[in-house]
């Protein structure tokens, strides 16, 4: 293989890790406002997901 694709398959790699950690902390932030929504509603007089 030459550098170049080398170089391009370790790019694709790194970013492939930068994506799965964005969805990652994406999913972390939807459970967090799930359990907050969960917990407050009752509170504020909204009714519970289910």
């Amino acid at each position: 293989m030459s550098l170049i694709a080398i170089a391009v398959i370790l790019v694709c790699v790194y970013l492939a890790f930068k994506a799965v950690g964005m969805v990652v902390r994406l999913a972390l932030w939807a459970v967090v406002l799930f359990a907050l929504y969960w917990l407050v509603a009752p509170h504020i007089g909204m009714a519970r997901p289910w």
